[in-house]
């Protein structure tokens, strides 16, 4: 049987490991022995599951993985963020939809996850009971049909893996029809906390909606195994692409090694790095904000450090609603009429010659300055005016 009801009896892997994990404060003290009390508290804002997949993935008390999702005190002293940084409901025309690009719509279809991460940035929403009815679902289905500039949805929650197989069917098929949405994105933490949900059944209904894309959530390199690498490649394997955006977080990933061995992996079960988010401004997570001085340096340390497809983007969604922002280390140290000053990932600085200075059809590249094209079809040239280390600016 698919979806997340039906009887003890017919219940599919996931769904055992759904029920076997942690759902409330006394399962954690009885697990850990953590404050009973303090837990109970902090749960009823924002609830506790740890299915028991991923609490097999603990290895300690405070650990990265334990980070993610055991309840912690700090999360009672933060009340000076918002509850909605994003301001995700003042673009919402109808309930559960966000419209702030122009061509693209974000669309909510319920609050239930696999886990309950702590630093979660719609807290506000997530991990409320029950599941939202098909009436509630087409005021965005019918909201995207009217639009015709909207050519790409993400559809999230919660996350819309846990729904039942027959509405996942049922919700992409409405989707699909719309003549104008060209693109469907699903934006699940499945692949990376509940893999078993990732089966044969949800496969052949989610290749039916082709194009189709999933961007998924990895942020320790503890949480890529061979479990993960079976149950994404059946996605892969479906021609279903899977990026992944990974949440800069103090005490689980905000090191360059760590950051470095996380983005290796992911190629190696073929996941795309997409992005790196500095963790938003939301209440009761700000103990898990870095500086973003840590966020370019983890970029630096990738850059040129290995392959370009492990390097992801480094963005902050602004505050407020201003959108995604991409951050970068400072690559050009300067910009002129003749001239751009440049630094490479070593450190090192170069000169690159801009289009009309001195002869416009000589362009040149490497450090020995060796290289040259005539771009209008002429002779190849040679210049040594370009690309030689600048000594005195290292």
């Amino acid at each position: 049987m698919s979806g997340t009801e039906g009887s003890e009896l017919f219940m599919e892997t996931w769904q055992q490991l759904l029920r076997d994990g942690i759902n409330n404060a006394d399962q954690l003290f009885e697990r850990f022995g953590v404050d009973r009390d303090l837990a109970d508290k902090i749960s009823k804002d924002f609830r506790i599951r740890i299915n028991a997949y991923y609490l097999g993935l603990i290895e300690e008390p405070g650990d990265p993985i334990w980070r993610q999702v055991v309840p912690d005190p700090a999360e009672l002293e933060d009340e000076d963020c918002p509850d909605d940084p994003l301001n995700e409901e003042a673009d919402s025309p109808v309930p559960n939809l966000t419209h702030r690009y122009p061509d693209r719509v974000l669309f909510l279809v319920n609050h239930q996850c696999p886990i309950y991460c702590r630093f979660c940035t719609r807290k506000r929403k997530v991990s409320e009971p029950g599941w939202w009815n098909r009436e509630t679902l087409k005021l965005g289905i019918d909201y995207i049909r009217s639009r015709p500039e909207v050519r790409d949805v993400i559809v999230s929650g919660g996350d819309p893996m846990m729904l039942p197989d027959h509405t996942i069917d049922w919700l992409l098929g409405e989707l699909r029809s719309i003549p104008h949405l060209e693109i469907i994105r699903i934006g699940s933490r499945v692949p990376c906390a509940l893999p078993q949900r990732i089966t044969p059944e949800l496969v052949a209904i989610l290749k039916k909606y082709h194009p189709l894309y999933v961007n998924t959530h990895f942020n320790h390199p503890r949480e890529v195994n061979e479990v993960t690498k079976k149950h994404v490649g059946m996605l892969v394997d479906a021609g279903i692409p899977v990026g992944c955006q990974t949440v800069l977080l103090k005490g689980v990933n905000d090191d360059v090694s760590v950051m470095k061995e996380l983005m290796r992996k992911l190629l190696t079960i073929r996941v795309r790095p997409y992005y790196i988010y500095q963790a938003d401004l939301t209440k009761g997570t700000n103990y898990f904000r870095t500086r973003v001085e840590k966020g370019l340096e983890i970029i630096q340390g990738l850059r040129g450090h290995t392959s370009g497809l492990a390097v992801p983007h480094y963005v902050i969604d602004a505050p407020g609603g201003g959108g995604k922002i991409p951050l970068l280390p400072e690559y050009v140290t300067e910009v002129s009429d003749s001239e751009v000053v440049l630094r490479n990932y070593a450190g090192k600085t170069y000169r690159y010659p801009q289009v009309g200075v001195g002869d416009p059809t000589a362009v040149t590249v490497g450090t020995d300055g060796s290289v040259g094209s005539d771009r209008s079809g002429g002779e190849v040239r040679r210049s040594r005016q370009v690309a030689e280390p600048i000594a005195h600016l290292e």
